[in-house]
């Protein structure tokens, strides 16, 4: 499947007349793999999640956002394959948009599959992600070490709304057990503003 096609989705739900959201390239080119944790102030605040697989940001929507705290499981409900570009927007979202609302980078970087079959060979990230579990180890600016990714509930089968678990591994001495902030104080990775800030400023840099 290329580029567009994975995109189809993602594109028909938005006019990028409108909208600064990027669109896309058609090679889908770009070093990985790469993740992303976007704040997005739309009808309800929530987390973006999404992680570089082959030429795609494949994305879930958290609604209290990643945790380090390994006792936290939280939701994250799969929404539609974005550009690999997604990873760098910040700014607003016009109102009547499809997601309109404010949004910016809480956390990117880097991160390892780490996926392995019963005999513990590795296994690839996207058969992992297909068959329902994956795991991996992040290396972001606020996110550190192994996290999951558990379908539990195959919407594809029950005519329900798919819908995964996303929880850390407990890592060594519970050090890292810090729980979500608050999304109106977080400030961006990217450029340390808040959405309040953001949304000021009409998403301009």
């Amino acid at each position: 499947m290329g580029t567009d096609e994975r995109l189809r989705e993602y594109r028909g739900k938005r006019d990028f007349g409108r909208t600064r959201e990027p669109s896309g390239r058609p090679d889908g080119a770009g070093s990985g793999p790469r993740f992303v944790v976007q704040i997005h102030d739309a009808r309800r605040m929530h987390f973006d999640f999404r992680l570089q697989v082959d030429d795609v940001l494949k994305s879930w929507s958290v609604p209290k956002g990643p945790s380090g705290d390994p006792h936290d499981k939280r939701l994250a409900v799969p929404t539609e394959d974005h550009p690999l570009e997604y990873e760098h927007f910040e700014g607003v979202i016009p109102k009547g948009e499809y997601g309109g609302g404010t949004v910016i980078v809480w956390d990117r970087g880097t991160y390892e599959p780490l996926s392995h079959d019963r005999r513990g060979r590795p296994v690839d990230f996207a058969e992992s992600l297909e068959r329902g579990h994956a795991t991996f180890r992040l290396h972001g600016a606020k996110l550190h070490g192994e996290y999951a990714l558990t379908r539990f509930r195959d919407g594809r089968d029950a005519g329900e709304e798919e819908a995964w678990l996303l929880v850390k591994k407990a890592e060594g001495r519970a050090r890292d057990g810090h729980g979500t902030p608050d999304p109106r104080r977080a400030r961006s990775v990217r450029t340390g503003r808040t959405l309040a800030q953001v949304a000021a400023e009409g998403g301009e840099e």
